[in-house]
């Protein structure tokens, strides 16, 4: 009977101590990856609150240099110098009025004209700032006035709640983000509040303005972190469960996995199996072709034609995207050769590059080489930036796309109102086109919201004197919608899709 019951106890513990080896690589590793969850949101909620911190400072210069434009004007007759208000609103972005103050009274608005209302500076955070949930103009929507004062002399400009939250929007959409000024805030709705804000229920920031009395919160709720670990830390639980034998095969695997797509990738760059595919970007007040974006794709000796979300991203990881587009942009000069007296003057060409491109100084002398190869302002070249990685400003960059501008060669923001980058790309790069996301079009008719933010970038194109492309359009009612708004270019379905040289060169002479 003893026997029986130690042989009993070594069983057991023959069954249990391999559930307790595997519990601690476990449970250690979901300590790990909920720290590294939390760290992960915290940094992220840090770099959205950084990204709307300079936001909303560029908005503010605005304002304030219209208000201090103004500022010497003040005690001047209302009726001479409203003009002068006006034409602050009209060459500033994000201004909606301008206001002169003499003593504690304003008198003159670019709005109204004369008028006569009672100041009180203690309203304004630091004198500078007040953020107010509406006025008589607009009572139901927010308003921040800006202050410049000099002895009896002040001066207000403001910007509509609208801008303010547009920006929130765009900036936290898997974010809860807050504009702060005093013990006012400002959501992502639109809403004014007073008060102190809601208790954080995740990641959290705060972070305050170096240079105006307003400050961002940005949080992230407690239930992203879950998410977050089940959607992108899942496979790390199956890891943590094997021994080390397989963790290695495993490895072996992917390794190996990597190298053949490697491999293969380079075996077709050098077999030049990559070719290019022609989409037309349209003018959309007559259908005329304005110029095509130049698409890659894979022509795989067995598979047949290979879209690009099948390879690009692999091609961007083992670093061969550089010589691939190297070898489209000299395809496509040949090929749009052959048809070059079919194409309108100044026919633009864009070709999408990433943050490699963007290091690589050779980039330049491709490009050089590109347009060398027709006639001098024959043909235009756009470079699109994309966001699959992002593009960190130095100084190098910048001279590279001060030296290709001075080839003649545009910038364009790809996917514009997608990717987080995207408004900090207008802040640190200076760009000429901006290419709003055919998801945002989609929307036309369907979805309010994304009308909003599709207006809202259109207008921000217009006070940024930026050129606009409308990507992915495919009905009439989308067409008209954007050309009612003055979008300039269209591209999309509704036009025609991405084509072989023998097909776009026939739809040429269709035209």
């Amino acid at each position: 009977m003893p026997l029986t019951l130690a042989a009993s106890k070594r069983k057991f513990s023959r069954l249990l101590l391999p559930w307790l080896a595997a519990a601690i690589p476990l449970a250690s590793g979901a300590v790990m990856l909920n720290w590294e969850a939390g760290r992960s949101l915290q940094l992220a909620a840090a770099r959205t609150s950084q990204l709307a911190v300079e936001q909303f400072e560029l908005i503010l210069d605005n304002v304030a240099a219209a208000a201090d434009a103004v500022l010497p004007l003040s005690g001047q007759a209302c009726a001479q110098v409203q003009p002068a208000l006006l034409d602050q609103v009209t060459r500033r972005p994000f201004v909606r009025s301008v206001n002169l103050i003499q003593g504690d009274t304003l008198y003159c608005s670019s709005l109204s004209g004369a008028v006569s209302e009672n100041v009180n500076p203690l309203d304004y955070v630091d004198g500078q700032l007040w953020l107010l949930p509406g006025n008589s103009v607009t009572p139901d929507r927010g308003l921040l006035i800006y202050r410049a004062a000099r002895g009896e002399a002040s001066a207000l400009s403001t910007v509509d709640g609208y801008h303010l939250a547009n920006a929130l929007r765009m900036m936290g959409s898997t974010h809860s983000i807050t504009l702060h000024v005093g013990r006012s805030w400002i959501e992502a709705s639109g809403e004014v509040h007073q008060g102190a804000p809601l208790p954080a229920t995740g990641a959290q920031t705060r972070l305050q303005s170096a240079r105006y009395p307003f400050s961002v919160i940005s949080g992230i709720p407690q239930e992203a972190r879950w998410t977050l670990i089940r959607e992108q830390y899942a496979g790390m639980f199956g890891l943590l469960l094997l021994i080390s034998a397989v963790v290695g095969l495993l490895c072996r695997w992917v390794m190996s996995r990597s190298g053949s797509r490697y491999q293969e990738l380079q075996r077709a760059l050098d077999a030049e199996e990559f070719v290019p595919f022609f989409q037309p970007v349209v003018f959309s007040e007559d259908g005329r072709w304005a110029g095509a974006e130049v698409l890659m794709r894979w022509q795989h000796p067995r598979e047949g034609l290979v879209r690009p979300d099948l390879f690009i991203p692999y091609a961007e990881d083992c670093g061969l995207i550089v010589p691939m587009t190297r070898l489209l942009m000299k395809r496509t000069a040949q090929q749009l050769g052959s048809c070059l007296d079919q194409l309108p003057h100044g026919f633009h060409v864009g070709i999408n590059i990433t943050a490699q491109h963007c290091l690589d100084s050779a980039l330049f002398d491709d490009c050089k080489a590109f347009l060398d190869a027709f006639p001098k302002d024959r043909i235009a070249l756009t470079l699109e930036l994309t966001e699959r990685e992002l593009i960190q400003p130095c100084a190098q960059i910048h001279t590279l796309f001060e030296r290709l501008r001075g080839l003649g060669v545009s910038i364009a923001i790809d996917d514009f109102g997608t990717g987080q980058s995207s408004l900090s790309y207008l802040q640190q790069f200076q760009v000429d086109f901006l290419k709003i996301d055919q998801s945002f079009v989609a929307m036309i008719g369907v979805n309010t919201l994304s009308r909003h933010v599709l207006d809202s970038i259109i207008e921000l194109s217009a006070k940024l004197e930026l050129q606009v492309v409308a990507e992915g359009v495919e009905t009439d009612e989308q067409r008209a919608y954007l050309a009612a708004r003055h979008v300039k270019y269209l591209q999309g379905y509704l036009f025609a899709k991405p084509m072989p040289l023998a097909d776009f060169a026939h739809a040429l002479r269709r035209l």
